[in-house]
């Protein structure tokens, strides 16, 4: 049967068969577009345009010549010549340099290394180029089939297999640093405090049983919240006035409020910050509440009444400019004297319906306000004062702008019938007065003696619920502290004793 056979070698072949399996023969001949390639590129190599006849121009009986017995497809007869190849192989080579190139830039882009192994040639033996000899012409007229069956087969690049995902190795992670987070604090924004100092009055005289005003001990607490065991911290209104404004323990002077105005000698600062000597008079090295006001840029003033002087005389030898009574102890410290504060900073109590009818920026950051003390002859004098002096705060701008208004005593009564000594929070042995008499130490927070005696205080703020009550224990280096604490100041002096806590959101209790 036609077709069975292979022409070259007579193996019996599938009639769909291209190539002999025995002997390589191609059966049949190329296609037609790759024998057209084939034309071009032996033009390309020669330069001679070879001449293709037509089917109508062959001689007769050419193309059964052409057939093969038992092959009924028609074969070619053409066949590139060496220098076609050597051309079209040329060809490929550079193409494939081309490619090389390309890959090899991606690679080095990638971070990729390209290693060469070069294999070391035989020991004795110099390593020559080899010689490449040139072809010899060979006729067009080769068959295809033996071009084909020298062609070595393709053989597969083996391909690495992928790594499952479970198998993928991950980089390591660079530890998480955490965000550190500001802890709040409680604190409201107070923009403005009205420190309120009155004389020497006892809690229990003035807010507790025996008050005999109805305004200090229903109206006032009723506007805000009442401290029951606040207390003064030495003897001397002039003493603790200094001890709110600077957290200095009292000198024999003070704690006579001064009666002869001398500097503090020797003057030595302690491990402690406190400054030791006699006198009353602190030198410029001495921190104060204003001068850390002063710092962040922020104001001050000393509304002193100056009424009442014969029944407050003032101290010999006094600085010029500055309204030295016990009642204005911002006069006690050089820092403020000597840079010629007086003037400015201490305007008076008539000074302070003025200044409250200021904008909120224009008003001091701490306002010091002494009225004038009771007096045998008006013993309500005080009381008559604060009646206009607090309304007129509250209806201020400044007080609504996140104002607090402080309202305490500077000691409680140190003679007679209802003298008290005791004190709170902390029981330093202050380094200018003679240690205290010894006695049996007291279980809670309170001593016998040692301090000024329980005075009690009133706080009236946007930020403070009305008529609550606070019984936890505080006493004037307390109220430093939480000044400080509203500014971001730095604490100093006795403000700065780990058993001392400023208040805290239990007293700036508003909306909880």
């Amino acid at each position: 049967m036609i077709g069975k056979t292979c022409s070259e070698c007579g193996a019996k072949r599938a009639p769909d068969q291209r190539y002999c399996l025995k002997c390589g023969a191609r059966l049949g001949s190329l296609p037609t577009a790759i024998v057209a390639h084939l034309q071009r590129l032996r033009t390309f190599a020669t330069g001679r345009i070879p001449v293709i006849k037509p089917p109508a121009a062959r001689k007769p009986g050419a193309e059964g010549a052409e057939k093969r017995k038992g092959w009924p497809y028609e074969r070619s007869d053409f066949m590139p010549s060496p220098r076609a190849a050597a051309a079209a192989v040329i060809g490929m080579l550079a193409l494939g340099v081309a490619l090389g190139s390309a890959t090899n830039n991606l690679a080095q882009s990638a971070g990729l290394t390209t290693i060469l192994v070069e294999e070391p040639a035989p020991s004795g033996e110099e390593e020559t180029a080899p010689e490449v000899a040139a072809e010899p012409e060979v006729e067009a007229e080769a068959p295809a089939e033996e071009a084909t069956a020298a062609a070595a087969p393709a053989v597969p690049i083996p391909q690495e297999p992928a790594i499952p995902e479970e198998a993928a190795i991950e980089e390591p992670k660079a530890p998480e640093v955490p965000i550190e987070e500001e802890v709040p604090t409680g604190m409201p924004e107070v923009e403005h405090v009205f420190l309120i100092v009155l004389g020497e009055n006892g809690y229990e005289e003035i807010f507790g049983e025996r008050s005999q005003s109805p305004y200090f001990k229903e109206e006032l607490p009723g506007q805000g919240e009442l401290l029951t065991n606040y207390y003064a911290v030495t003897k001397g209104e002039l003493a603790n006035e200094i001890a709110i404004i600077s957290g200095q323990g009292p000198t024999p002077e003070t704690a006579a409020n001064c009666p002869a105005y001398a500097d503090v000698s020797p003057g030595t600062e302690s491990a402690e910050g406190q400054v030791e000597g006699n006198g009353c008079a602190y030198s410029t090295t001495t921190k104060t509440l204003p001068d850390q006001l002063a710092e962040k840029e922020l104001t001050w003033r000393a509304y002193v009444d100056r009424a009442e002087i014969e029944e407050t005389p003032l101290p010999t030898n006094q600085p010029a400019g500055c309204f030295a009574t016990w009642r204005n102890p911002f006069a006690y410290f050089h820092s403020i004297v000597d840079a010629g504060e007086c003037d400015e900073g201490d305007p008076g109590l008539a000074q302070l319906a003025k200044a409250l009818a200021l904008k909120p920026e224009k008003f001091p950051t701490l306002a010091y306000i002494s009225p004038a003390p009771p007096t045998p002859a008006n013993p309500t004098a005080t009381e008559e004062e604060l009646k206009t002096i607090i309304p007129s705060i509250q209806s201020s701008f400044a007080y609504k702008d996140g104002g607090l208004i402080v309202i305490t005593s500077a000691q409680a009564p140190q003679e007679g019938e209802g003298a008290d000594a005791s004190s709170c929070c902390i029981s330093p042995e202050y380094p200018n007065l003679p240690p205290a008499e010894s006695k049996e130490e007291a279980a809670g927070p309170v001593k016998e003696t040692g301090g000024g005696g329980r005075v009690g205080a009133v706080l009236l703020s946007p930020f403070i619920e009305p008529g609550t009550t606070s019984e936890t224990y505080f006493n004037h280096f307390s109220l430093l502290a939480t000044i400080e604490e509203l500014f971001s100041l730095e604490k100093i002096g006795y403000a700065t004793e780990p058993a001392i806590t400023g208040f805290d959101e239990s007293i700036f209790n508003a909306g909880s």
